[in-house]
């Protein structure tokens, strides 16, 4: 089973060890994860952690010279995707495809022409226009007021333009409502889940899901506990796929994806502090990639056929971004 996952922050972990002397990463500490549960292509996302807001172009640069020296000395296991065609290349070279998004462009103030210039110098290719705060672009779910701004809709724009993958993850209400209004292609959700089980800002109501499914686009169910089941007793793999149950129902098994969130290589500080039971942010049993094949399993006792089980995996987020990319 191929395994796509629609959210990772490993290049947070790759430039914070970078910082501090260390060299090959990925190679290092994720890899292994990786080829346990046959996870072949993923979004790694620059984000902007809130110790640096103040300052988000100079984090930027700094997060992006950092993959630049990763990529070159993980040359041989890893597959930089800019074109469609490019997943086969990483397919028949046997390297992990990787597909290179920006999960907030605080980074580009006012300048809306940098995301040309992010597409050509980094290979951006996935973009949401804020994480949890206001910019000058959009609000985030902690704004409850405010929306997409006049240059906002220019970045929507350029974004749709260059074939750019639109997330919608981590935006509120307003923005979310009006990025539909204003997108004229799919738009995703990479890393968010149905509210019917976890009442959380970051999730998505029905309305929204349904949204989504109409624009084409998909949405990638998140493992962090609280975003999984109000019910601290119901954060395991099974009421993850509680979830899944969901989400296909209403909107359709074509239209989902995985988007893990792993995040426990991440400081407290940057994503809380971990269950005292599990050491982990995440539902008890998926913890990191090592441990996808415990869901895909799981998925098959509970009754998913293998080809419903391949298109969550994989084959949704193919047919999507052979649409998008240009």
């Amino acid at each position: 089973m191929i395994i796509f996952n629609g959210h990772s922050d490993i290049l947070t972990d790759i430039n914070l060890r970078r910082l501090n002397g260390e060299r090959e990463v990925f190679r290092k500490y994720h890899h292994e994860n990786f080829l346990k549960s046959n996870v072949k292509s993923v979004i790694w996302v620059i984000w902007v952690d809130p110790e640096h807001l103040q300052n988000p172009k100079d984090r930027t640069s700094q997060i992006i010279n950092s993959m630049k020296e990763e990529f070159d000395e993980a040359a041989d296991i890893i597959n930089v995707v800019k074109r469609y065609e490019d997943f086969k290349k990483g397919f028949e070279e046997d390297k992990i495809n990787i597909l290179i998004g920006m999960e907030g462009l605080t980074s580009i103030e006012d300048n809306v022409n940098l995301i040309e210039t992010y597409y050509n110098d980094i290979g951006l290719r996935h973009a949401s226009l804020t994480w949890n705060k206001r910019n000058m672009l959009a609000s985030g779910v902690g704004d409850d007021t405010n929306g997409v701004t006049s240059l906002g809709i220019k970045a929507i724009e350029k974004i749709e333009e260059l074939g750019i993958l639109l997330d919608v993850s981590h935006l509120n209400e307003k923005s979310f409502w009006d990025i539909v209004s204003i997108a004229s292609g799919p738009i995703i959700a990479s890393h968010s889940n149905a509210r019917y089980f976890a009442n959380v800002k970051r999730n998505l109501n029905d309305e929204q899901l349904l949204a989504i499914a109409k624009s084409g686009g998909l949405v990638g169910v998140n493992s962090v506990s609280v975003f999984v089941n109000d019910d601290r007793n119901k954060q395991k793999i099974d009421d993850l796929i509680d979830q899944i149950d969901y989400i296909k129902r209403l909107i359709g098994i074509e239209h989902i994806g995985f988007g893990f969130d792993f995040c426990d290589f991440l400081p407290p500080s940057y994503v809380g502090e971990p269950d005292p039971i599990t050491n982990s942010i995440t539902v008890e049993g998926l913890s990191s990639e090592a441990d996808i094949n415990n869901l895909i399993n799981r998925m098959r006792e509970r009754g998913y056929r293998e080809e419903e089980i391949e298109l969550i995996a994989y084959k949704n987020y193919d047919n999507l971004l052979e649409k998008v990319l240009k």
